[in-house]
């Protein structure tokens, strides 16, 4: 390709095509047998990895909503998350309001806590880089503050379904 073509390129679409053909896109097959359709790596995973995400957390036991950890999730999702997510649209990643109905409370942390895995191996998630095309950075480490966040968002799902 000549450089006058690169410059024709978005930088994004060329980081986006770098990104993906590094993070598993398909090469072409010289060996005369036949790829598989879907890598490898998802395959591997548990039914609870697929159930409730690659992580750290497994089997929440969630009480009623409390108000003062919803604060601080709303604080921790303003500044470390809103960036790229809004809770009624698309933006950067997907909108995050009905989050807790479409996945266990268990996924919702394990992608805040554990990104990066999550991208890399759950077909789920890597269904979604293809369609929002940017991964998920890690921002959360403490599970706590993950935690916090979950209860934000189990709170903002509470109130789109009483209609407020």
């Amino acid at each position: 390709m000549h450089i006058h073509a690169l410059r024709a390129v978005p930088a994004t679409a060329l980081l986006t095509a770098v990104f993906l053909a590094a993070c598993g896109g398909e090469s072409p097959d010289t060996s005369g047998e036949s790829s598989p359709a879907t890598p490898a790596a998802p395959a591997e995973l548990t039914a609870v990895e697929l159930e409730q995400g690659i992580g750290p957390v497994r089997d929440l036991q969630l009480a009623a909503i409390d108000p003062a950890l919803v604060g601080e999730g709303e604080a921790a999702f303003t500044t470390k998350c809103s960036a790229c997510h809004k809770l009624d649209e698309r933006y950067v990643g997907p909108p995050l309001r009905d989050v807790t109905d479409r996945r266990r409370p268990e996924f919702v942390m394990n992608m805040i806590l554990n990104a990066a895995e999550m991208v890399e191996r759950h077909p789920e998630i890597r269904g979604m880089l293809a369609d929002y095309f940017t991964p998920m950075p890690v921002q959360v480490t403490d599970r706590d503050e993950a935690r916090a966040i979950l209860e934000y968002l189990r709170q903002a799902q509470a109130e789109a379904n009483q209609g407020g």
